[in-house]
């Protein structure tokens, strides 16, 4: 009923199939990695409670990749160079590159592999994992994966799914993810991930004192005198569980080693003290 159609072209009458041109296997690889990259980044998270000046922009993944070497081990990442200017830190080392058309690279020496992946993630997603979800029974934010504890004394706490620590290879010990992130935002200009993290590690509850203790160390050597976010964060913390650390031997080990750590705590709970003097004096009828 109807006629046979060619698969060829119409601008090849023969009948024949052309065959695509081989490409050499440099060229497959180069262009499989570059599609790898685009698949795994180019799913922008924009319901993250953090996404503002440095999230509020999806990626156009179609400027230049830099390789970037991580960690004593040289662990290489990529990334478009566009989502890496983002952070003032990579804008000014890729200026410093700006005749090279290829082969741009940054060297991270330094850098903890595992806290690149989640710099690099929130430069494409806004967030990084676990991220924070919102919790609409209880309209409250979150860790992704966290459970109910099933402690009857923690009052149906959540509990992250993913472990909280990681072993820091420069400090040779387990530290908190959420400060080695805020450190590294705080080098990188990344001013909202500096608050993400801080935010989540406010979800965080269980952590061992020796854990807690030698993160606070971290965070006081990794951040300026003018950044007090994070250490406030430790102070109240080591306050708020004062009979804890009270009891704890390795707090007094740390105490004897000294630091500008503890003399900040000094002074925080002195002013904890003089806050609920004023509070109960403020509650006392004064006599005529």
């Amino acid at each position: 009923m109807f006629g046979k159609r060619s698969f060829a072209s119409s601008k090849d009458r023969s009948g024949k199939i052309t065959k695509q041109p081989k490409r050499s296997f440099r060229e497959t690889s180069s262009s499989k990695h570059k599609q790898s990259i685009l698949e795994k980044m180019e799913s922008v998270r924009m319901d993250s409670p953090m996404m503002g000046s440095e999230g509020d922009y999806s990626p156009s993944l179609t400027s230049a990749i830099v390789t970037i070497v991580v960690g004593p081990d040289q662990r290489l990442f990529a990334a478009h160079e566009d989502v890496l200017c983002h952070s003032p830190f990579f804008a000014e080392a890729l200026r410093g590159q700006f005749f090279e058309s290829t082969n741009r690279r940054i060297d991270l020496p330094t850098e903890e592999p595992e806290i690149f992946s989640c710099i690099l993630e929130y430069l494409y997603k806004g967030d990084y994992y676990p991220r924070l979800v919102h919790d609409k029974r209880r309209q409250t934010w979150m860790l992704e994966g966290a459970v109910s504890s099933p402690d009857p004394s923690k009052n149906g706490d959540r509990v992250a799914a993913v472990e909280p620590t990681f072993f820091h290879s420069g400090v040779g010990d387990i530290l908190l993810r959420d400060t080695a992130v805020y450190c590294a935002a705080d080098r990188y200009g990344l001013e909202e991930l500096k608050r993400l993290s801080l935010r989540k590690q406010g979800l965080q509850s269980g952590i061992e004192v020796g854990t807690i203790l030698r993160s606070a160390r971290y965070a006081y050597e990794n951040t300026p005198d003018s950044d007090s976010r994070l250490r406030a964060h430790y102070l109240a913390l080591i306050i708020r569980s004062r009979k804890t650390f009270k009891r704890s031997g390795t707090m007094q080990m740390e105490m004897e080693i000294g630091g500008k750590l503890f003399f900040d705590l000094f002074v925080a709970m002195c002013n904890h003290v003089d806050d609920i003097v004023d509070a109960s004096n403020a509650r006392t009828p004064k006599s005529i």
